[in-house]
């Protein structure tokens, strides 16, 4: 009777094995990485960020993005004042390599120094992607 449960128990795991391990690929996707990218607007106007995305951010992100209108918020450290502002958001899906992560670095360097920012919020997702 042992001998039965123990080969059962095999079995189970065994059928576990035959999944594809990337349930992604499932629904035709792949695995990607999101990243989600604040852009505080302040004295930024609207030209100058449509001129931005057009000479920064799509030769970097040629496959596509999304820009997202919001109204962000945060604290200067130095005078803990609450800064309320204007926000654009990016959020882009790609493939997690050197390539993809060395782009963002660009965008957020280069939105950092065009318009004198402190610094660009970003966060990252593991993601299933399917275009």
């Amino acid at each position: 009777m042992h001998a039965v449960r123990v080969l059962a128990v095999c079995a189970l795991a065994l059928a576990g094995c035959t999944q594809s391990p990337n349930p992604c690929a499932r629904l035709g996707g792949v695995r990607m990485l999101e990243y989600q990218l604040f852009f505080g607007r302040g004295s930024v106007s609207d030209h100058a960020w449509t001129d931005f995305a057009a000479a920064v951010v799509t030769p970097h992100l040629p496959d596509g993005f999304t820009v997202v209108d919001a109204d962000g918020q945060w604290m200067n450290p130095a005078t803990h004042r609450i800064i309320s502002e204007r926000t654009k958001v990016i959020v882009v899906a790609v493939p997690d390599t050197a390539a993809s992560a060395a782009a963002i670095a660009a965008i957020k360097e280069a939105y950092r120094t065009k318009f004198h920012q402190q610094s660009v919020g970003t966060t990252i997702h593991p993601v299933c992607g399917a275009f």
